[in-house]
């Protein structure tokens, strides 16, 4: 069976606000369009058939989402642009010690509210590009449920980082959430696996409580690098989800080799669980060559990181695009992650 690559490249491109802050500093976005053109190279490489999302409305994303969030959201850019000499894109500059108290009705006060830092810059065609991409993960969630065994949804601007009511990390939309959210109209229990570099702190945050999906990641440890708050072995879960968030931080530059070995000990973790489902958040920025160079995973590696999950497990899956920044290698770290993955389906 030919897995399908899905997404609506015409609307996920349309977003790049250019700039985002690094120790105080504008710096150019790696997070940039051409990343679709990428990915769609690695995909044809190997061998699937792209197809496009339909409009799914807000329903699949409001079941992830907080509809105070998703208003703000929205309307960011166009309260924003009111605003006399603001900057070209919506950028926090104030945030709350305490989200416990009054909601603010000032764009400015809710941008800080909303948004956890300074990496998530919200601009004219955001909101149209995130929910696209939403509903690419919604549409490969649908395939799944409607037989097929995988489905790859191409999604850029990619989500895990952003929460239930919070953006973030490039993410405004979390799309593995929403898939998996999705998936839960027909299944009872799923896993969700992140393997990009940067630990998955809106998903752990979206269901730390719950004991119906298992969240693992494996990525760089969080003590000095981004998301720097979460992602440690100590967080695993609470109340009802006790137990069901793992994580495993790698010391920074670790290559191959004990990323496989966290990986065998979370495919472990999943067998145990028994889901009946699987996402895959699906970040290449764990590659040595990646701009954020954080890791050390190899073209070869992603090919084994695909072959053990695909052996793994013989469960529904969706794969969900996370992070991976331009580089030569890009689209090729795609090709060898599916090729793994897919002998399964073959």
């Amino acid at each position: 069976m030919v897995m399908k690559c899905v997404l609506s490249a015409e609307h996920q491109q349309k977003h790049y606000p250019e700039h985002f802050l690094v120790n105080g500093i504008p710096e150019p976005n790696p997070e940039k369009p051409v990343r679709v053109d990428m990915l769609i190279d690695g995909a044809k490489k190997a061998g699937m058939e792209i197809v496009e999302p339909v409009n799914y409305g807000l329903g699949p994303v409001l079941r992830v989402h907080d509809e105070r969030y998703i208003d703000f959201f929205e309307y960011a850019y166009k309260r924003w642009s009111y605003i006399d000499g603001a900057a070209p894109a919506v950028t926090p500059n104030i945030h709350p010690t305490n989200r416990d108290g009054e909601y603010p009705k000032s764009v400015v006060a809710q941008a800080g509210y909303h948004m956890t830092d300074a990496s998530c810059p919200i601009s004219e065609d955001t909101w149209e590009s995130a929910l696209w991409s939403a509903w690419s993960a919604v549409h490969a969630a649908e395939l799944v449920l409607g037989g097929e065994d995988a489905a790859y949804a191409l999604c850029r601007p990619p989500g895990h980082h952003a929460a239930a009511d919070m953006a973030g990390g490039f993410c405004y939309l979390n799309n593995n959430a929403i898939a998996t959210a999705h998936l839960m109209q027909k299944y009872k229990s799923v896993a969700i696996l992140d393997v990009d570099l940067h630990h998955g702190n809106g998903t752990q945050n979206i269901f730390y409580l719950r004991s119906d999906v298992l969240t693992l990641s494996i990525h760089a440890d969080p003590a000095r690098f981004y998301p720097f708050f979460w992602g440690y072995a100590s967080e695993t879960g609470d109340g009802a989800g006790a137990g069901y968030n793992v994580n495993y931080p790698l010391p920074r530059g670790s290559g191959d080799e004990p990323f496989l070995e966290a990986l065998d000990n979370s495919l472990e973790r999943i067998k145990d669980f028994a889901p009946e489902a699987l996402v895959i958040a699906l970040g290449l920025d764990a590659y040595e060559g990646d701009p954020f160079a954080g890791l050390a995973i190899t073209t070869n590696g992603f090919h084994n990181i695909g072959t053990r999950i695909g052996n793994a497990f013989d469960l529904p899956t969706v794969i969900v695009q996370e992070g991976g920044y331009p580089c030569d290698e890009l689209g090729d770290n795609l090709a060898a992650f599916i090729s793994g993955f897919r002998h399964r389906l073959v």
